[in-house]
């Protein structure tokens, strides 16, 4: 397919974090892009304030008549749809170009030197660091975020087309869709279940997604994992190594050890162990690709963050609420670990809402685990997003395995009077379901006591 020739582009689900990224991408480069999605957000409101058309009723009455021209229109939907979607059936049985997100992105890249970051945690932080590294050396790129920038406020970053960076998704096997010239891969541990079934399923398609490389291409790859490629890792023996790691007024201070060189005193603002293997590889990959060190690490000490990574509400010498988007047993451990090293000595409360039913119920023992680490736990229900029910999966079931001596089932309605009756000094609201919503109130009604 020539985008070239399409100049009406459909989306069903544009409020989705990738999907938007896609829309505003289309919308830069002058085509016409009207969408539906399930519910109003600050994402929809951000597309609508750039002059995209969406609604939110599902119904073919709602699609303009340009849009249903078969020749110069294209449709993109997300595997978070239902099939049962009216529009979406609609477009299928009449013989439209019908493409999912993935798709549409490997056509997008498919002639541009792609840099694509795959991984099981980490994807969005460390596109977000590559890309703003890249831009900052002036590399002509488009950036295409699975998260809001701090930098850019943005899930795209816009500074050219030769080059492209992109998240590797490995949910439905998205990724399989890409063939980068650089790839790394952050991370293998098992999710996405509902998905693969058992945890060799997904390491065989991290394997698929190796082979799609381009020829003469690199693969970067943690330390530890089963696959061969340019190593990194936090002070070990690896390719691109982190060393000398200092803490200073609460900015990390470290040597990156290339295979070339030592890169001093490098500094980056992100907390937590994980976030500096981010950093790295996000580095590693920006200096294979010729940039100049100098640059890189100016570039570095300026990256601000993504939203929902960790992301400081309040911070005073009595008071912090940060919020993070972790769902994964792993993902909890690792701010578990920031969180600690930022704030030895200060009672941590953590809020969780488990994401899906069937992740709960696959790692459910891990959840219980992870989330025990905490001095004070409060537990809100199951976000179900595209998931019905499953007998037996309940946040109390879940709540029940957590060996932790002050922790609460809580709901939503209650949740501020409940964090009023904590003495934490330090708060996080964690989960990847709409747990995101309640940071304004909870920041709202802290911030004046504070």
């Amino acid at each position: 397919m020539n985008l070239k020739d399409i100049h009406n582009i459909y989306f069903i689900g544009i409020g989705g974090i990738g999907m938007s990224a896609l829309a505003r991408y289309f919308h830069a480069n002058n085509k016409h892009v009207v969408g539906y999605d399930k519910t109003q957000s600050e994402i929809t409101s951000s597309l609508m304030e750039l002059g995209v058309d969406i609604h939110f009723s599902d119904s073919i009455g709602n699609i303009k008549s340009e849009f249903l021209k078969i020749e110069n229109t294209l449709v993109v939907y997300t595997p978070a749809i239902p099939k049962n979607h009216e529009e979406l059936i609609y477009f299928q049985n009449n013989g439209f170009n019908v493409l999912k997100r993935s798709q549409v992105l490997g056509i997008i890249t498919e002639n541009t030197f792609c840099l694509a970051v795959a991984g099981t945690h980490g994807k969005t932080t460390t596109t977000s660091i590559l890309g703003h590294l890249m831009n900052v050396c002036d590399i002509p790129l488009t950036a295409f975020l699975g998260g809001i920038s701090e930098n850019y406020n943005s899930n795209l970053i816009l500074n050219g087309t030769e080059v492209s960076v992109v998240e590797a998704d490995e949910f439905d096997r998205s990724f399989l869709t890409l063939s980068p010239d650089f790839a790394c891969i952050t991370s293998m541990d098992a999710d996405h279940l509902d998905v693969y079934g058992d945890a060799s399923e997904l390491r065989k398609s991290f394997e698929d997604f190796s082979k799609n490389i381009k020829p003469n291409g690199k693969l970067f790859v943690r330390n530890g994992l089963p696959l061969k490629g340019i190593s990194y890792g936090i002070e070990d023996h690896s390719d691109y190594t982190i060393n000398n790691i200092k803490i200073e007024n609460g900015t990390y201070v470290f040597d990156v050890k290339t295979p070339k060189t030592v890169l001093k005193n490098l500094q980056f603002n992100l907390p937590g162990r994980h976030n500096l293997s981010n950093a790295l590889i996000a580095l590693a990959m920006a200096v294979e690709y010729g940039c100049p060190y100098q640059q890189l690490a100016k570039a570095l000490a300026s990256y601000k963050g993504v939203k929902r990574r960790f992301t400081y509400h309040i911070k005073t010498d009595d008071f912090v609420f940060i919020d993070d988007y972790a769902h994964h047993p792993e993902e909890i451990n690792a701010v578990h670990q920031a969180v600690r090293e930022m704030y030895p000595n200060k009672k941590v409360l953590a809020i969780f809402q488990p994401h899906l039913y069937s992740r709960t119920k696959d790692f459910a023992d891990n959840f219980a685990k992870s989330l025990s680490q905490f001095d004070e736990l409060m537990l809100l229900d199951i976000y179900p997003a595209r998931e019905l029910p499953i007998e037996g999966v309940t946040s109390k079931w879940l709540f029940e395995k957590i060996d932790n001596k002050n922790k609460q089932l809580v709901s939503k309605k209650e949740l501020l009077d409940k964090i009023h009756g904590s003495n934490a000094q330090v708060i996080l609201t964690i989960g990847a379901g709409d747990i995101g919503e309640e940071v304004k109130h909870i920041k709202k009604e802290f911030t004046i006591e504070s």
